[in-house]
């Protein structure tokens, strides 16, 4: 486990953390006005490996090569000239620092850290970090890495769980939740909605399906990886009669049976790994997903039991409402597509590269 100290005057800045792997909605923006919950759990911390925040060059103004070194092969609005290597912790785990109330940035109901570290050490005044919990956005500490350096503290680091422990703590993501919001929306202060967790998580994996589909039309699992993937990759891709099959795998699940062109497999929450398929799908196109989605898609729980026929007695008083439902059909975030999109090098294919350059005008079906 590590703290994080000030570079300058070495005073302690953190809880004891350890190492995990960024999440996936990390960079996500959602909805309008609505209050996101904490993006990293209490006592860990994950590094950003690509650069963040000020200043920023517009995609004419960086020569291709440039940004295919940093991993971008399609043009995006904007690149940060940032430092990379940000170190991502929950807001509760910062200790010994101040807000600096001239750095609020042009945030609508909180900080969002676009005019760079608004929290200093209480002990020197060094700048050390950028708060963020903005509306929209997912609530966060991110160190400044040439502002803080780590220490080991006492007690070993343990070792990552393995891939049968992680399944068996059996940890899901549910694909609906309540999303908190600032004024209301229908009288109350929230409302239901799908998880942002997992149109982010959608955004990102369906990137991957594209690059792997090499343009020809893809088939899913039925059932709610349908409902997730098939809208937006029959919007897509071209319609035609090969269909490259996609099926769900990863520990515990039988090994996928020979043909299955693409795997959906799981992420290691604390090392990042993307679970690797052995024998027949060994070749086959790894898509990732967070663990939680993952175990939801091959363990989806049932919902409340409903009657086959008949009702319950209008002088029944009934306890068990029905789970509140979103009010639409599911759509991928589209800002994580497009990031995952812009950074996979198929996206130099042409046909990859006209979705790509498609997406700031066309209102693809299954794409928020």
């Amino acid at each position: 486990m590590f703290v994080f100290v000030c570079a300058r005057c070495e005073a302690r800045l953190t809880a004891p953390l350890s190492r995990v792997s960024l999440p996936l909605h990390a960079r996500q923006c959602y909805g309008n006005g609505a209050q996101l919950p904490v993006l990293m759990e209490s006592g860990t911390f994950a590094v950003d490996p690509e650069p963040w925040g000020r200043p920023w060059r517009m995609w004419d103004e960086i020569d291709p090569r440039e940004a295919e070194a940093r991993g971008v092969y399609a043009p995006v609005h904007a690149l940060s000239d940032g430092v990379p290597g940000a170190i991502v912790v929950a807001p509760g785990d910062v200790r010994g620092t101040r807000l600096m109330p001239d750095r609020r940035g042009g945030a609508c109901c909180g900080l969002d850290g676009a005019d760079g570290p608004n929290m200093a050490c209480q002990a020197c005044d060094l700048p050390v970090a950028a708060r963020i919990d903005d509306c929209s956005l997912w609530q966060a500490v991110r160190l400044s890495p040439d502002a803080v350096h780590r220490v080991p503290v006492e007690g070993a680091q343990a070792a990552p769980l393995s891939w049968a422990e992680l399944v068996a703590e059996g940890e899901s993501t549910p694909p609906s939740e309540p999303i908190a919001t600032w004024g209301g929306r229908r009288g109350t202060s929230h409302y239901w909605s799908w998880s942002p967790r997992w149109e982010a998580a959608a955004g990102h994996a369906l990137a991957h399906l594209l690059a792997a589909s090499e343009g020809q039309p893809v088939r899913v699992p039925a059932g709610l990886t349908a409902d997730v993937f098939q809208r937006a990759l029959d919007a897509l891709l071209p319609a035609g009669p090969r269909k490259r099959r996609a099926v769900l795998a990863g520990p515990g699940r039988p090994a996928p049976e020979a043909g299955a062109d693409i795997v959906l497999v799981p992420v290691h929450p604390q090392t990042g790994r993307t679970w690797s398929p052995a024998g027949p799908a060994a070749s086959a196109y790894r898509v990732p997903l967070p663990l939680g989605v993952w175990l939801w898609l091959v363990s989806p729980r049932p919902g409340l039991p409903v009657p086959a026929s008949g009702g319950v007695s209008p002088d029944v008083l009934r306890d068990d409402p029905l789970p509140p439902r979103p009010d639409r059909l599911f759509r991928a975030d589209r800002g994580t597509f497009r990031h995952t999109l812009a950074r996979l090098p198929a996206v130099r294919s042409p046909w990859l590269r006209t979705i790509h350059d498609n997406l700031a005008h066309n209102g693809y079906p299954g794409l928020s």
